[in-house]
């Protein structure tokens, strides 16, 4: 049977757009997503390799009902495109909320093995995750850290995100009044790691609303190091604080799509 699930998976991964989008006509849509639940629990993986993109030819262990934009190259498209036109040989990139590691493996491929990524994720299913697709596709220039990013070192409580996002993409980190629903989890400070990790040349910083904290959590690193930032936002609140910080360390701020700020010394 396991078998035949890793089948229908890859079927329902590869089906055409026409095919998946029945699941939205009345009564044969609700039946056929009562089916493929019955026939492919909803935590299900299979192995795909991406077939289009900067990142084609890389291995990912996707969720058969989520993972179609990895696999055609069309989970966010631009940062990808930013990754291979900026990243080159040797350099060292930092991957905040790695998740998955899509842009891990392929800042890992774009450097080199005279280059290195250090990827941090704070959920440790997702960590999991991240390790078993470093190893398939046989990368040696990869850290993963299993902890968020944050102002300072500590814990600070966390929330992973339930079986309603398959990739677990949406965990956070709480404070203040919501504080106490979450989970405390290791988080590190980068000026924190100042001499015990390579520095970074450029950093990808996507921590579901958290990016400020990161970000001030660096601000000895931004300073003396002066690597690019691509940034992404998640609210009118989080952008304004991220670009005040930003600008205030003497970065050129350049407005990359409506999600994500790159930022450059």
């Amino acid at each position: 049977m396991p078998s035949g699930r890793k089948w229908i998976g890859g079927l329902l991964l590869h089906s055409p757009v026409r095919l998946r989008s029945l699941r939205h006509f009345p009564i044969i849509g609700p039946f056929i997503h009562w089916l493929s639940h019955r026939i492919l629990p909803a935590e299900e993986k299979i192995w795909a390799r991406i077939e289009a993109g900067p990142a084609a030819g890389l291995w990912l262990e996707l969720n058969p009902r989520v993972g179609r934009g990895y696999l055609r190259g069309e989970t966010e498209a631009a940062i990808q495109e930013l990754l291979a036109q900026r990243m080159q040989p040797g350099m060292v990139f930092y991957d905040l909320g790695a998740n998955i590691g899509l842009f891990t493996l392929l800042a890992a491929r774009l450097v080199g093995a005279k280059g290195k990524v250090i990827s941090f994720e704070p959920d440790a299913e997702i960590a999991a995750r991240l390790r078993c697709n470093i190893r398939r596709n046989e990368f040696a220039n990869v850290t993963v850290i299993e902890a968020g990013v944050w102002s300072k070192s500590g814990y600070v409580n966390f929330v992973a995100a339930d079986s309603s996002s398959p990739d677990r993409g949406v965990g956070r980190f709480l404070t203040g009044e919501n504080e106490a629903t979450g989970t405390p989890t290791q988080c590190v400070a980068l000026d924190d790691l100042l001499g015990s990790l390579p520095p970074p040349d450029a950093i990808k910083c996507d921590v579901e609303g958290a990016e400020v904290e990161a970000l001030r959590g660096a601000e000895r690193l931004l300073q003396t190091r002066r690597p690019w930032v691509l940034c992404e936002m998640h609210s009118e609140a989080n952008e304004h604080a991220v670009k005040q910080h930003l600008v205030r360390l003497g970065y050129t701020l350049e407005q990359l799509d409506q999600y994500h700020v790159l930022a450059t010394a």
